[in-house]
């Protein structure tokens, strides 16, 4: 028996017996390894969190189990004895919904993806009810692989955030605006009279933050794009956009404004404050400086841009250029999954094939951009995205029992180039457990797929596969 599980049975035992009333927490996570991605980097090993507060969703202790089993009296343990706990993954640009099309239209080029399928696969099918159940999917699907939080750009976001507050999970949910009809909006200016209504509907929510998605600088004229970064200014809420995913649009905007997207967008006064940009793939130094002036956030999305071939965002460039970079999956319809283990390995080792340098992005820089550097992208790095006293309970743990989980010498190494989402035990969300030695709690999993499988065949039959 592992020496802080025998502590365990001992304390439960004679505890009250043995020692002076102690402190309650509300759960206790025992870990073999506690990965904490705090500024000095501590790992402890093993390690146990203390977590409790008026709510009991924050931090109030971390240890060696011995420790703080003597400091508290647990309500509830999670016994992660041979488990890696960690911060939970935080995906930083996604489309939730759209797992309802996933696998629908593959090995294509983005513009050619995007105007021959995809759009007029949601001009037939989005509504709220695709909206409701896609989003039960693929918060499932996030909670099962160790995402904790996530942002998301679509369309009938009140709908993404009552599902996702009812799942129990995070989410930085952005209305997204467009220049042509789409479901929830025929004009520009519905979206924004939408957006501004799902951001008084939701500011304040304890799990959900609203956000303005203006989808693109190539899909929205100047005088909206404006507005959107005002509306995001007038609420002090984060805004979200596509920036220089493709060669194509770059190019675009250099024949249309002689300008760069970046540049064009900084001639609009468009970046601010809590503005986080997607993909980032096409851009100079010029661009980076521009980004790093603003302060921008670049969502990188390794996966989406390699599928689509849309290029190699230089990860190491902005990095050196001070822009905060963190992970996203992108939708599932172009990835084709959410798994964020998957975006921190291919993160790591695509940015090693693109410069021919091993160190180029190496597994503790990599586990930081899904984790901190995304609360970071996120403006929510004081409450989540490392294990700290003081901060939200937001983690997950990572079974060691596998063969392929089999020796673990370092545990950085391990999470980035070894586990997979489904290596994911439980999972943890402001104290709360959402899913607990793959059990889910929050969700009907079966009445989720079931629901998603029935609405799979109303798709295939609107889009003729």
């Amino acid at each position: 028996m592992r020496a802080h599980a025998i502590v365990l049975t001992l304390l439960t035992l004679f505890g009250a017996a043995c020692q002076p009333a102690r402190p309650t927490a509300a759960l206790v996570v025992l870990g073999q390894h506690v990965v904490t991605e705090n500024p000095a980097g501590d790992v402890l090993s093993p390690g146990a969190i203390a977590i409790g507060g008026a709510d009991g969703d924050t931090i109030l202790a971390l240890g060696t189990p011995e420790d703080i089993l003597a400091r508290y009296s647990a309500r509830e343990v999670l016994d992660a004895s041979n488990q890696i706990v960690l911060p939970g993954l935080i995906n930083t640009h996604t489309h939730a919904p759209m797992v309802m099309y996933r696998g629908l239209a593959d090995d294509l080029a983005l513009m050619e993806w995007l105007n021959t399928y995809i759009f007029p696969a949601e001009a037939k099918t989005v509504s709220p009810e695709m909206v409701r159940i896609g989003t039960r999917l693929a918060v499932l699907e996030m909670i099962e692989s160790g995402t904790t939080a996530y942002a998301d750009m679509y369309y009938f976001e009140e709908e993404i955030a009552k599902a996702t507050r009812a799942a129990g999970l995070r989410g930085v949910l952005g209305q997204t605006i467009i220049q042509f009809p789409v479901a929830d909006a025929r004009t520009p200016a519905d979206g924004l009279a939408r957006a501004e209504a799902f951001i008084q509907a939701f500011k304040g929510d304890s799990l959900i933050v609203p956000a303005v998605a203006p989808h693109a600088m190539y899909t929205l004229p100047a005088d909206v794009l404006k507005a959107a970064a005002a509306l995001g200014r007038k609420y002090d809420v984060p805004v979200l956009i596509h920036l220089a995913e493709t060669e194509d649009e770059r190019r675009q905007s250099l024949d249309a404004h002689r300008l760069t997207p970046a540049g064009y967008l900084e001639s609009l006064g468009f970046w601010g404050p809590r503005t986080l940009a997607a993909h980032g793939v096409w851009v100079d130094d010029t661009d980076m400086a521009i980004l790093a002036r603003h302060r921008i956030a670049v969502s990188h999305n390794p996966e989406s841009n390699m599928k689509l071939a849309s290029g190699t965002a230089p990860v190491t460039q902005y990095l050196a250029a001070g822009v905060t970079v963190s992970l996203g999956t992108d939708g599932a319809a172009s990835n084709n999954d959410l798994d964020m283990f998957e975006a921190m390995r291919q993160a790591a080792m695509l940015a090693k094939h693109a410069t021919r340098d091993p160190t180029a992005v190496p597994a503790p820089r990599a586990l930081a951009m899904a984790t901190i550097a995304g609360a970071t992208s996120l403006g929510l790095e004081r409450l989540i995205g490392s294990l700290e006293v003081g901060k939200k309970a937001d983690l997950i743990t990572v079974g060691l029992d596998g063969a392929r989980s089999t020796p673990v010498y370092d545990p950085i190494s391990h999470l980035v180039y070894v586990a997979r989402g489904t290596d994911v035990r439980s999972t943890v969300v402001n104290g709360r457990i959402l899913m607990l030695n793959r059990r889910t709690l929050t969700l009907d999993r079966a009445s989720v797929i079931a629901d998603a499988t029935r609405l799979a065949a109303d798709v295939r039959a609107a889009v003729g596969r």
